[in-house]
């Protein structure tokens, strides 16, 4: 994030702050923050300066609920942005969302828009286990998924963050960045921390999802996942790694044999129409030809997922479906990773529903599964990949019910 010196006084930050590893605060040359917040832990205070005093983002920087406990006028505050949140989402045709941080705050407001009508979107909120938890929190998360385990607001998943991302150089890698000596990421779980943590998790019954941007960090997240599968034994667990946005030739064939879900977001690739290159080319280096790999994943047998990462990048799917479907490649030497469109339509739905155990509940038009539809004002299978995002929903309908109308 970046910020000008009347938010960076105002969050108390403009001196600097002492932060966990892998969050900064870029100060310049004058001993002031120069405006550059890496990570939730730095640009967390400037959020606090919102009208939901950035409670929306506890799920992902404390991972626990707001403190002291928000007022009955902070929970209609939350509630109606919420509500905003998910009119939106199904104005672009989307009925189901699986949020990347939680809390049992988000779980109780959307339960309690359920109640009065509101829930247009059916909901998955994990766990988010935080590496300065104890290892033992990870149990929760079978409480959370206890007391929220049903069609339209449901737990049972676990969160961690791996690693940061390339552009501020917080993603984990292998090998230095380019032209940055000594200069690998942070990683935010160690290896042994995270094997306990996913080994436990595991032994709950849990999913796990892992944010693993850098190669490092993808090796270390299937490590893990190979190290629950030793001790717990094997079981269609479906833990899925998000973004995997470098990756190692070695660590190509293991996402098939673990059964791990790649989650991938085709908006950000390189070489996606209308995304800068840079810094993420230069910083990535030799390793491009591994890089946003999509379809070399898919032709190692990996089970793909598409989603947007929201709010990093536009939520809309037939813009997420338009990026994976005319993806340049990134260099001569760099295999096409393009999608066709049947493969793209299926990591947005069929192959959603399956990343969270649901493929014979939802995510195909067929007689008997939950009544999801979105009828669009175009035809899909005939528009050119170049103008697939120019196509709009008509009617959303979510469980049955119409969540959104286009005007007429």
């Amino acid at each position: 994030m970046w910020a000008n010196t009347a938010a960076l006084k105002a969050a108390g930050i403009l001196h600097g702050k002492a932060l966990p590893p892998g969050n900064e605060i870029v100060m310049g040359a004058d001993g002031l923050a120069a405006g550059e917040l890496k990570e939730p832990a730095a640009y967390g205070p400037v959020f606090a300066l919102t009208p939901t005093q950035g409670r929306e983002s506890l799920g992902m920087t404390t991972g626990e609920n707001p403190v002291p406990p928000a007022s009955e006028g902070d929970r209609r505050a939350d509630m109606a942005a919420l509500k905003r949140g998910l009119k939106y989402c199904a104005s672009l045709g989307i009925t189901s969302i699986h949020n990347m941080d939680g809390n049992y705050y988000q779980l109780e407001l959307l339960d309690a828009l359920r109640q009065e009508g509101d829930l247009v979107c059916r909901v998955q909120v994990p766990w988010h286990q935080k590496n300065f938890f104890a290892t033992e929190r990870v149990d929760e998360a079978v409480e959370m998924r206890a007391r929220y385990n049903d069609d339209m607001l449901y737990s049972g998943r676990v969160k961690i963050f791996m690693d940061g991302v390339i552009e501020s150089m917080t993603a984990l890698m292998l090998d230095d960045y380019p032209n940055h000596p000594g200069e690998r990421g942070f990683a935010l779980f160690t290896a042994d921390q995270f094997n306990e943590v996913a080994a436990r998790a595991d032994r709950n019954g849990l999913q796990i999802s892992v944010h693993a941007i850098g190669d490092a960090a993808v090796r270390r997240t299937l490590d893990g996942y190979e190290f629950a599968r030793k001790v717990n034994g094997t079981r269609d667990s479906r833990h899925r790694i998000e973004h995997i946005e470098v990756i190692d030739p070695a660590d190509i064939p293991r996402l098939k044999e673990l059964g791990v879900v790649a989650s991938l977001q085709p908006i950000v690739g390189l070489g996606v129409p209308g995304v800068p290159e840079e810094p993420c080319r230069e910083r990535i280096g030799k390793k491009l030809p591994y890089s946003y790999a999509w379809q070399t994943l898919r032709e190692a047998g990996a089970h793909i997922s598409f989603s947007s990462d929201w709010p990093i990048s536009p939520l809309d799917p037939l813009q997420g479906m338009q990026s994976a479907m005319t993806q340049s490649p990134i260099a001569p030497d760099c295999p096409p990773q393009r999608q066709s469109f049947m493969d793209a339509a299926a990591a947005f739905t069929s192959d959603s529903a399956y990343t969270e155990f649901a493929e014979a509940k939802k995510g195909r038009l067929v007689e008997g599964l939950l009544a999801d539809v979105v009828v669009y004002d175009g035809d899909l299978e005939t528009t050119r990949a170049e103008d697939l995002a120019r196509i709009k929903p008509a009617v959303t309908i979510c469980d049955g019910r119409v969540t959104f109308e286009a005007d007429v």
